[in-house]
């Protein structure tokens, strides 16, 4: 067998949080392009459709859930749907999160400092709880796939809305809490910190706020931001037979961001 083959994903399903646009679509696709059937999860309808079809062309399977995974309600919906309908699941990446308001702590109000924890933060819980407990009781091993952030182990400079950084630095600590209980029931579970990646809403942010772009750029050893595409290989690893050893750990992806 060669070295490669532990890195397919054949008789695999993928069910991905905000999998149709920007880093959850690149690592669909790579999943798939893997051997993985998938289920895409996301708000908007034609991305999702347009995300499936892809799917379908690399000959795997591949149904959509239309749900707003910050809002708790429709979350525990989407899951449900999934396993009912669509199980058995082997692989989840919780995907889904974003900063959305870049208000300072001196101004930002309670309800809107919770709707970030729960974007980020309770929907991964409860995303882990209901697909990576059903691998739990289904006794036959899974993946879990946290993205997590650079922003949960540093401080962004220049930006406000201090609620991501410790919605995602709670990511990681909930992805170790949770890959020690579930290790001896052969579940993996590891987390993905990207640093700068130019996604649609980064590109929106970026021409609103040039000189906290242009400062974050000039602080990245490798001079440039990632791609979503660079996610896709690491996702396969994480999700494969080659990373089945591997437990509880946080893969920084930043261009060497942190280092300095």
């Amino acid at each position: 067998m060669s070295v490669l083959d532990r890195f397919r994903l054949d008789g695999k399903r993928l069910f991905i949080t905000g999998g149709s646009r920007g880093l959850g679509r690149e690592m669909a696709l790579a999943v798939a392009d893997a051997g993985a059937d998938v289920i895409l999860v996301g708000r908007d309808a034609p991305s999702l459709d347009e995300t499936a079809g892809e799917i379908k062309d690399l000959g795997r399977e591949c149904s959509t859930i239309q749900a707003d995974i910050g809002n708790m309600a429709d979350c525990e919906r989407a899951c449900r749907e999934a396993l009912d309908q669509l199980g058995p699941i082997d692989i989840l990446i919780n995907n889904v999160g974003g900063r959305r308001v870049p208000t300072a702590t001196t101004e930002m109000p309670l309800e809107v400092w919770q709707q970030i924890l729960d974007l980020n933060l309770t929907s991964t819980f409860l995303t882990t709880k209901l697909i990576g407990g059903a691998m739990v009781e289904r006794g036959a091993g899974g993946r879990v796939i946290n993205i997590a952030s650079i922003s949960g182990m540093v401080v962004n400079r220049g930006i406000g809305g201090r609620s991501y950084e410790t919605s995602k630095a709670a990511v990681i600590q909930f992805t170790r809490a949770t890959a020690a209980d579930w290790a001896p029931h052969g579940i993996t579970v590891n987390a993905i910190c990207p640093g700068g990646f130019m996604t649609e809403p980064n590109v929106k942010w970026a021409k609103e706020n040039p000189d906290v772009i242009s400062a974050f750029r000039e602080q990245i050893p490798m001079g440039d931001f990632g791609q979503p595409e660079d996610l896709g290989p690491l996702a396969i690893y994480l999700a494969s037979d080659a990373a089945r050893y591997v437990t509880g750990a946080s893969f920084v992806i930043d261009g060497g961001y942190t280092l300095w």
